[in-house]
């Protein structure tokens, strides 16, 4: 730890690193915390997957990579949203078909671009040592926008969020609103990519959230408590990878899970505990 922190004093891509760990942390906690009360981590899954084959395509017409998981994110967002209110039986075949297709279209379409991108190939496995300030911009626009719709619109997601039956008997627009929820998600599928990749960013965004849930009282706790668990997790995961230089993103992902399994077998105590105080 001693070795980790002298370095983040001096290496600006640690900072940059940590940096990016924070508004991530802060993109997964609000959004992670809908996902986890919803129970919609496969939709989640299923854009986060999807989201290759706009990476793919974009790369290999000459365009951002991260303009392209945009674009693939929210596309795949709204019809896998647009599936689950109106033809709720066939979601998880087009999810899976989607989770599929997504990740054989960019394969693809990397295949033929010429040479070899190791940058792209990050945004699958993850490198948060690689972010630089336009990244990091880039991921503070998104948080942005994230908490900007949070705070405009929180009682209509909460309602969506915990009784759609409910919603609607209070006049809120479920569909347009459970829209909306999916491409926020979305949208930190997008915030995620950098840190941990494709493959891991749904335990990002569900871990920190999903602990948070066994020890607030309310969503804005939890949605607090899981910012701020994403945030030492992603801090102790750069500290654990740095000195026997091991994969930054499986590391915070590793640490992740092992607080969880934790929290659920070991925290009962502490949990009554948190429930008790105001």
């Amino acid at each position: 730890m001693s070795e980790f922190l002298r370095a983040l004093a001096t290496q600006g891509f640690l900072q940059n690193a940590v940096l990016a760990g924070l508004l991530a942390s802060l993109g997964c906690g609000v959004m992670g915390s809908y996902v986890v009360v919803k129970r919609i981590a496969f939709l989640a899954g299923g854009i986060a997957h999807a989201v290759l084959g706009g990476m793919g395509v974009a790369y290999y017409l000459g365009a951002s990579p991260m303009a392209g998981a945009l674009v693939a994110a929210l596309a795949a967002a709204l019809l896998i949203g647009t599936v689950n209110l109106r033809w709720r039986q066939h979601e998880d075949t087009l999810i899976s078909a989607l989770w599929a297709v997504g990740m054989a279209v960019g394969i693809v379409f990397i295949s033929r671009t010429p040479g070899y991108n190791v940058d792209l190939m990050s945004y699958l496995f993850g490198n948060i040592l690689m972010v630089d300030r336009t990244q990091l911009a880039t991921m503070a626009v998104l948080d942005g926008c994230i908490l900007v719709l949070v705070l405009m619109f929180h009682r209509q997601l909460l309602a969506v969020a915990f009784d759609e039956e409910f919603a609607r008997l209070r006049g809120v627009n479920v569909e347009l609103f459970t829209l909306l929820l999916l491409c926020m998600a979305a949208l930190t599928v997008v915030l995620l990519i950098q840190v941990v990749g494709l493959i891991l960013v749904i335990a990002l965004l569900t871990l920190p959230a999903a602990i948070a849930s066994q020890y607030a009282g309310s969503l804005g706790r939890m949605m607090v408590l899981a910012s701020v668990l994403g945030a030492v997790f992603t801090f102790a995961g750069l500290a654990a990878s740095y000195g026997p230089d091991l994969p930054a993103g499986a590391t915070i992902i590793l640490v992740a899970g092992g607080a969880y399994l934790l929290s659920t077998f070991l925290g009962a105590p502490l949990r009554r505990r948190w429930r008790r105080s105001p």
